[in-house]
């Protein structure tokens, strides 16, 4: 820096008041040139001479002169500013260079003048000022990195706080905030989040601070630790030093210590005037914070606390609405002999978008299972109590044996006596695990696919009616049956529209990635249904889905000959007759030779029983079963109501002994309703096989 004793005016160079243009030029250190273009010469005042450190005899008015005392690149800068400036018909000009003073250190001059043109306009002289520019030039340089500073943090604390206008999820504050790219951004070396649960700070993310202990994931308000202190007091507390933080937060500093701090900034987080938590910055190199960016700081954990606060009551209720869903749902699925099964759920990204997505597997007599699965129309709680209230009602129905078209119509008529205005689509399968028989009704839902055991898909078109509550409303119960037969290994899938539809594509499209998911899927059941809730089922959708998957076992064989029916008339003894003969020759067939007398003399009492108690015919139902263990059974079922019950009857009378009679004969027997009546049945179990001859 120049002395600026050299550039003090002299009392008689000011003159009177108002002071000439020459004193305001000495005064402020201006010197002044005329730099003659045409000629290549260059007038310096005494003034100029000394802002540039050159002697009166030392310059001889050639710009070249000038040079020698200027880095190269410096020399170009001011001939390729005066040549544009003179090009672009600019009226000034002005240029910063470094020059080399006597002594050897280099200093800055600001050189700036008016360009003069003649009649032609063509440029002729250059004339200006010059200053020494050595003690600007830092000083510029600091404002501007502080401008700039603050306009990176300003820019920062816009872009952070349109990310938390975004986020939704606890989970999305926390990430707009540990992006490292926005702590680097900072000056952050590490972040730390508190919540406020139950009189406890609970530290919920601890991004770049690899050395955090659990131990202290939670600490009292009471405790002596910086976020309970900033969350009782509901003030920030700066640290600008290790050995500061160390005397304030003994406990915590010895985990702190190893993440090289240098200051720390804690601030509590404030929504509605009540703290919520608080957040913890770690900076290294830093030990100061300017009043700005405590400001900027304080206004940023404003904007947090409203996220945090917002993101926490959506979690909440997520949870809640989640948790009503969740519970209206099966709690455990049923084992089906002869199948394997598979569901799966996920509820809508949204808090109360639940939706009314179900799915149900109802254990049936003889082997048989019934599957369900629909979807209520509507996304809220709602949605998810009339699900409720409808699954029950068609699980009932179902459990009673109701024919499939008979369960959806009921269903239906259940669905618009609850003077509710939701509709909802259903898909209902009756299956028979050891035949692969499958009866299918479906009321306005997608049909299923089925999976065969070579990994191809195909859908199972299945003919449809109104969605429940509508059939009802519009007098249409009459739903059509669609049979189909499950070949061993083959696997169906059942599924509601939110495992397939995306805003703004086309249902068809999702159907075809599904169909290509299933082709794909791993082999296992259980597999299967995470494989497709991944791929089919992301999350971040705003429906829920459920989706239901059924395998007949590969080993299963066709049964179709262990299993035959008959309808016996109220007064046709031939069909009674041929009834006897039907179970005498099956039973013997299927390798219960030793049963065969007891067989038949209990279907004869059942069937008797019917005829006589009952108006109408019966059905005769013999089935050869083999899980749990292998055994006989004789149903017969009739329209009736009334159930039959076993009595003693006295030696006089005639009748009531039936039951009686089945009850010693058979190995177990009871009574099932069976949609409209009921059905009667008995068991025989095939004998143990004869052990060895004793003394053998």
């Amino acid at each position: 820096m120049a002395d600026q004793r050299e550039w003090t005016a002299s009392a008689p160079a000011i003159g009177g008041w108002p002071a000439p243009a020459a004193a305001h030029l000495a005064l402020n250190n201006l010197g002044g040139f005329d730099w003659d273009l045409d000629a290549g010469r260059l007038h310096l005042d005494p003034v100029a001479l000394r802002v540039l450190d050159l002697d009166p005899g030392e310059f001889t008015g050639d710009p070249e002169s000038l040079l020698p005392r200027l880095p190269p690149e410096e020399a170009d800068s001011i001939e390729q500013a005066i040549s544009q400036a003179v090009k672009d018909g600019q009226a000034s000009w002005s240029v910063y260079f470094r020059l080399t003073r006597h002594d050897g250190h280099r200093g800055w001059i600001h050189a700036r003048g008016r360009i003069v043109r003649d009649s032609a306009g063509r440029a002729c002289r250059v004339i200006g000022i010059v200053s020494d520019a050595t003690d600007e030039i830092p000083h510029a340089a600091d404002a501007m990195r502080r401008d700039e500073s603050h306009a990176e943090e300003n820019n920062l604390v816009v872009e952070v706080t349109a990310s938390l206008a975004e986020a939704v999820t606890v989970r999305d504050v926390t990430a707009a905030l540990t992006s490292h790219r926005r702590l680097d951004r900072l000056g952050i070396a590490s972040l730390f989040l508190g919540m406020v649960e139950a009189g406890r700070v609970r530290v919920v993310t601890d991004a770049k601070a690899s050395s955090w202990v659990p131990e202290l994931e939670y600490t009292r308000l009471e405790d002596g630790f910086p976020m309970s202190e900033v969350v009782r007091t509901e003030k920030p507390r700066f640290i600008t030093s290790p050995e500061e933080f160390a005397r304030r937060y003994p406990k915590l500093w010895p985990h702190i210590e190893p993440l090289d701090a240098s200051a720390a900034a804690y601030l509590p987080l404030i929504a509605q005037g009540k703290p919520i938590g608080a957040l913890g910055l770690l900076y290294r190199h830093k030990h100061s914070f300017a009043p700005q960016e405590r400001n900027l700081l304080i206004a940023l954990s404003g904007s947090i606390a409203q996220s945090l606060q917002r993101a926490m009551l959506f979690d909440q209720e997520h949870d809640i609405a989640q948790g009503l869903q969740t519970a209206m749902l099966p709690r455990s699925i049923p084992r089906i002999p002869g199948a394997q099964i598979a569901v799966r759920y996920r509820s809508a990204r949204l808090a109360r978008d639940i939706g009314g997505d179900w799915y149900d597997v109802v254990a049936m007599p003889g082997g048989r299972v019934a599957v369900i699965i629909g979807d209520v129309q509507g996304h809220d709680t709602h949605a998810a109590a009339v699900m409720g209230q409808l699954r029950i009602a068609l699980r009932a129905y179902a459990s009673e044996g109701h024919p499939p078209a008979t369960v959806m119509a009921r269903g239906s008529r259940f669905l618009c006596e609850l003077d509710t205005d939701r509709f909802a689509t259903a898909l209902y399968a009756q299956i028979d695990p050891q035949t692969g028989r499958t009866c299918l009704v479906r009321a306005g839902h997608i049909d299923p696919l089925i999976r065969h055991p070579d990994g191809s898909c195909t859908r199972l078109p299945t003919t449809g009616g109104l969605p429940l509550g509508l059939s009802a409303q519009f007098g249409q119960l009459d739903y059509p049956l669609t049979q189909a037969e499950l070949e061993p290994g083959d696997t169906l899938l059942m599924f509601t529209d939110g495992l397939v539809e995306r805003p703004g594509t086309d249902l068809d499209d999702g159907l075809r990635r599904l169909t290509k998911a299933l082709s794909d899927g791993p082999q296992g059941v259980q597999q299967l249904a995470d494989h497709l809730s991944s791929v089919m089922g992301a999350p971040g959708t705003d429906d829920d889905m459920a989706l239901l998957l059924l395998r007949r076992d590969a080993d299963a064989a066709p049964q179709s000959a262990r299993r035959l029916h008959q309808h016996i008339g109220p007064a046709d003894p031939q069909a009674l007759s041929a009834a006897r003969t039907m179970i005498r020759d099956a039973v013997k067939s299927w390798g219960l030779v030793e049963r065969v007398d007891d067989a038949e003399l209990a279907a004869d009492e059942l069937i008797t029983n019917a005829l006589v108690h009952t108006d109408g015919g019966a059905v005769l139902t013999l089935r050869m079963m083999s899980e749990p263990s292998r055994r006989l059974r004789i149903e017969v079922h009739d329209l009736a109501s009334n159930w039959p019950r076993r009595r003693d009857p006295g030696d006089a009378e005639v009748s009531g002994r039936g039951l009686l009679l089945v009850d010693q004969l058979a190995d177990a027997w009871g009574v099932e309703p069976h949609g409209a009546g009921k059905s009667v049945w008995c068991e025989f179990r095939e004998p143990a096989p004869a052990g060895p001859p004793a003394g053998s």
